[in-house]
């Protein structure tokens, strides 16, 4: 039986373990002995998925020596502002070989990288051949409940990419194969923004044609900074742009989504982080965004204004007077 280590006890890092444990032994790694102690007493994540239960083939442990030795696949699922550094503790009881999965949707503030430019930095040379990222439309706790849900996985090595479609399709979780690694990636990390944005606009109390025209409007621009950082345009219609931008702009179940809507409603960013236990991903994604497309020259106005409302500088307000009141354009400019 196939051997996978999890690092992430996050709702989605448990809902990953859980899925794998199907068809894999599976070690769920945790920060501390005690949290891995209640998780096996339990067999569930009473804090981030209560109610879903473990199955047999999945344990809980506290030490990487145990969790890594001898796998076959590793998947991290922590928030991009700790991915780096749990990439740097485990490499020491990793394997010569074995496939390494990203389930991070985000961008590393302080370098801009996405989480496989981040795993490249780190990993030794003979890992950086089997990396790969999962993406797309999936709220952790649907797929625990087993909805029928869809996603990608990318890597430029085929044969990676086929293995761990085996490992995770079931009759309620279908995947997808691609070879774009910068666009899914991309696509993951940068419909957070967007869906910061659409939560403020139903935090204004606006209508589904200026949530759905703003989304639109998102899309082509996460689609022309993805086109210029090599992705694939269409990558950006698929299960890692449109449907993941969908799901995360409409769902009750998005934190990036709740976050714009409290900020729509006039709550601060500060108060809003501090009372929420999950990491919003799009508020550092921002930042990251503004960045990339300042130095690759793409325009990218809905973005900006999400983060001039994140600075305080605009309110939510005067940021859609100033996009309402820009110069009208063709719809898919700086597309090729």
């Amino acid at each position: 039986m196939t051997k996978t280590a999890v690092i992430g006890t996050t709702s989605w890092g448990t809902t990953l373990a859980t899925i794998l444990a199907k068809t894999s032994e599976v070690l769920l790694c945790c920060r501390t002995e005690e949290e891995a102690i209640t998780l096996n007493k339990e067999r569930q994540n009473s804090r981030f998925l209560p109610g879903i239960s473990f199955p047999d083939e999945l344990t809980a442990t506290s030490s990487y020596k145990d969790a890594l030795m001898n796998i076959d696949m590793l998947v991290i699922a922590v928030p991009s502002n700790t991915f780096r550094e749990n990439v740097i503790s485990v490499i020491p009881y990793l394997p010569n070989q074995c496939v390494i999965l990203s389930a991070t949707k985000g961008l590393e503030v302080t370098s801009n990288q996405r989480m496989t430019e981040v795993l490249n930095d780190e990993l030794p040379l003979t890992l950086k051949d089997e990396l790969a990222v999962l993406s797309g439309p999936n709220l952790a706790k649907e797929i625990s409940l087993d909805m029928p849900a869809s996603t990608i996985v990318a890597s430029s090595n085929k044969e990676v990419a086929l293995r761990i479609q085996g490992l995770f399709n079931s009759e309620t979780f279908r995947v997808y194969t691609s070879d774009d690694v910068v666009g899914v990636e991309l696509g993951g990390s940068l419909k957070n923004i967007i869906a910061i944005g659409a939560g403020i606009s139903d935090g204004l109390g606006y209508g589904n044609n200026s949530k759905s025209a703003f989304i639109n409007r998102g899309l082509v621009e996460i689609t022309r900074l993805g086109v210029a950082l090599g992705a694939k345009h269409l990558t950006f219609s698929g299960l890692a742009g449109l449907g993941d931008l969908v799901a995360t702009c409409y769902s009750p179940l998005s934190r990036n989504r709740y976050f714009g809507e409290k900020i729509g409603k006039g709550d601060s960013a500060a108060k809003i982080l501090s009372s929420m236990e999950n990491v919003v991903e799009g508020v550092n994604a921002t930042s990251s965004a503004i960045n990339l497309a300042y130095n690759l020259g793409v325009s990218m106005p809905v973005t900006n204004s999400i983060n001039q409302i994140l600075l305080g500088n605009i309110t939510p307000t005067e940021a859609v007077a100033e996009l309402m009141a820009r110069i009208p354009s063709e719809e898919w400019l700086g597309i090729g």
